[in-house]
């Protein structure tokens, strides 16, 4: 039996406006947030908000990142994204920064790559797990080879570690604590604070 109109719980009753809002203010603030895995939708999404933030002001565009990453494509698209826009971008890591959520935060130079206090980094190769007949097997293994390839010379081109190495550091899962992550090239500097964002 459906239920009535008026006992429409007030929760479902303000969600759309609650998210509206929260959607302006967190436009006026110029903050993008990729929580989760990254998909060709939240890739779409993220990439709408970089491009109407960019169009909107110069200013610097803060894009908190908690993702245990996803589709590397996906995560391709973003980087290429916040390459292209003319605004900079603050690259705040938080929580846990993984695969291709990681492969996004090296988009911008060190200098503009934080990370809260707790955060983890892992760094590696992609995976893949392609069926049917052996030769699309086998082209699939060969376009995984070249995503290897690709995703190791960015973290080169990022850290400075010598293209060698790092294909070496992704071949097995690599996970990095802040302070790690500094060292390893990945960070900029660890903040507390959004106003240590300033200094």
């Amino acid at each position: 039996m459906e239920r009535p109109d008026h006992d429409e719980t007030p929760a479902a009753a303000t969600a759309e406006p609650r998210n509206a809002f929260l959607e302006e203010k967190a436009f006026k603030s110029r903050t993008v947030l990729i929580f989760g895995e990254i998909t060709d939708r939240s890739a779409g999404d993220i990439a709408r908000r970089l491009i109407a933030l960019d169009a909107d002001s110069s200013a610097p565009i803060d894009m908190l990142v908690s993702s245990p990453g996803g589709h590397l494509e996906s995560g391709d698209a973003i980087h290429d994204i916040i390459r292209f826009i003319a605004a900079p971008v603050n690259m705040i890591g938080t929580g846990w920064v993984g695969s291709a959520a990681t492969h996004l935060y090296l988009s911008v130079p060190r200098e503009r790559r934080f990370a809260l206090p707790n955060t983890r980094f892992l760094i590696h190769q992609p995976s893949g797990g392609a069926g049917g007949p052996a030769s699309d097997i086998a082209i699939h293994a060969q376009e995984i080879i070249k995503a290897r390839e690709r995703v190791a010379r960015i973290i080169s081109r990022e850290t400075g570690h010598p293209l060698d190495s790092v294909l070496a550091d992704i071949e097995r899962d690599r996970w990095m604590s802040a302070e790690e992550a500094i060292e390893y090239g990945l960070v900029g500097r660890i903040i507390e604070r959004k106003t240590d964002l300033k200094r």
